[in-house]
């Protein structure tokens, strides 16, 4: 087989897994309109208990706004309380947790460090208290939670489920470009694909904060995920077994975007490390649990995992295009191209150029329908976030191949969070 032959194989096999990964999600995204299964009520009203924990590490400008959120929750006072691990901290963020009304564990490990480990050590300390509680609520130090959070996640244990996580909005959307195109992956996620997940009674994935874990389920598989991504680490073991995340979609946390594109490169990369790992270890598992038994769950967590070989294959398609759009002598010629696709399927090139206008055109707007839709407002902020968040979604390819390339480091990368706010402020800021 001569190089152009090869060149047009490899060309179409990525056209291919992009058309069907991209087909699969926008499939799956049409569930995700639908509030039917979120405004339904459970059969059963119980108050379940929940430790509130809280993860800290040198946050001693953000954590006393935290704890105030959490105690001001619409959910009653004795049937929940709130625990700051100042895992290493170096300031004062045990004394202001303190002083905030949080019941706090000061925790020091020079081996042990992250986010994971201090989970795991917070919740043998649970486990051993007088007091027995029924969920354990996991939060990050910048969030902040909105009144009916507990009252939402009630419901949805009230409906069966053993974990649950709530939606992850932004607490400042429009500070910069970098936190507006956060603000926007995150609206498209919990909108597109965790509501719909829900809704096709499909596992949901973890978000790293804001979800509830069943304390008996958690004593009896255990923690376990202490790489840099905990949160996909432990949906990936839940998945593997059969258990499924739901969804509250009414249960709100926000959580604080990093202003600087130095900082969310950081940050990303970090994210990317972790999911790559997992990915490593339990894509294949998944994959075999789903043909084995037809769980749609772990065929979906596996396909959430590939997302790494996604952008990768992403940033090669964007490559050929480069080549195609040029018209590069010797190299153009000999590339697989959507018109060799009409020519499969559709005899009359003017038809098919014309559907592929149109869908293109939906598609450019499918995103901003999602964000105006969840933000119910349009301002100049807004529209300019429309215009920037392809050069965000650029980043990951590079992004992807570095922590891809570095899967088995686990140094931690602390995001710094140097600005108090309330919710009170916060919901007026983004009212603007």
């Amino acid at each position: 087989m001569e190089i152009k032959d090869v060149l047009f194989v490899v060309s179409a096999c990525i056209q291919a897994f992009i058309m069907i990964y991209g087909a699969y999600y926008f499939v799956v995204s049409m569930f995700g309109w639908s509030n039917r299964k979120t405004n339904k009520q459970p059969d059963k009203n119980d108050i379940h208990t929940f430790a509130m924990i809280v993860a800290a590490h040198n946050e001693e400008v953000v954590i006393g706004e935290m704890v105030k959120s959490l105690k001001e929750l619409d959910y009653p006072k004795e049937a929940y309380d709130i625990f700051v691990v100042a895992d290493n901290c170096t300031d004062s963020t045990a004394d202001k947790a303190r002083e905030a009304g949080a019941i706090v564990f000061e925790r020091s490990n020079d081996e042990l460090k992250g986010k994971g480990h201090a989970l795991e050590w917070m919740f043998d300390k649970i486990y051993n208290m007088d007091k027995k509680y029924d969920f354990v609520s996991i939060f990050d130090a910048d969030n902040l939670v909105n009144k009916e959070f507990l009252t939402e996640m009630n419901k949805e244990i009230n409906k069966g489920y053993d974990v649950v996580q709530g939606s992850v909005d932004s607490k400042n959307p429009f500070d910069t470009w970098v936190t507006t195109a956060y603000s926007i992956s995150f609206w498209v996620v919990s909108r597109l694909f965790q509501n719909a997940r829900y809704n096709i009674n499909v596992t949901c994935q973890l978000s790293g904060t804001g979800f509830c874990v069943s304390v008996p389920l958690l004593k009896e598989i255990g923690w376990g995920a202490t790489c840099l991504t905990e949160d996909m680490e432990f949906t990936a073991k839940l998945a593997l077994m059969g258990k499924k995340v739901g969804w509250a979609h009414k249960a709100v946390i926000y959580d604080e975007k990093p202003l600087t594109f130095k900082a969310s490169w950081r940050q990303r990369i970090r994210w990317m490390q972790g999911h790559a790992d997992v990915a490593s270890r339990f894509a294949g598992k998944l994959f075999v649990r789903a043909i084995k038994k037809g769980d749609l769950s772990a065929f979906d967590c596996c396909v959430y995992l590939m997302q790494p070989l996604k952008i990768f294959v992403l940033g090669i398609a964007t490559l050929i295009g480069f080549f195609t759009l040029f018209n590069i002598p010797g190299v153009s010629d000999h590339i697989f191209t959507y018109n060799h696709l009409f020519n499969l399927f559709i005899k009359d090139m003017d038809v098919a150029k014309s559907f592929a206008q149109v869908f293109s055109i939906l598609t450019m707007f499918y995103i901003p329908l999602v964000v105006t839709y969840e933000r119910r407002v349009i301002n100049m902020k807004l529209i300019w976030s429309y215009l920037i968040f392809g050069i965000y979604t650029l980043t990951w390819i590079p992004i992807t191949i570095i922590g891809w390339l570095n899967k088995h480091k686990t140094e931690w990368s602390h995001t710094e969070h140097s600005r108090s706010m309330s919710i009170e402020e916060m919901e007026q800021n983004n009212k603007k």
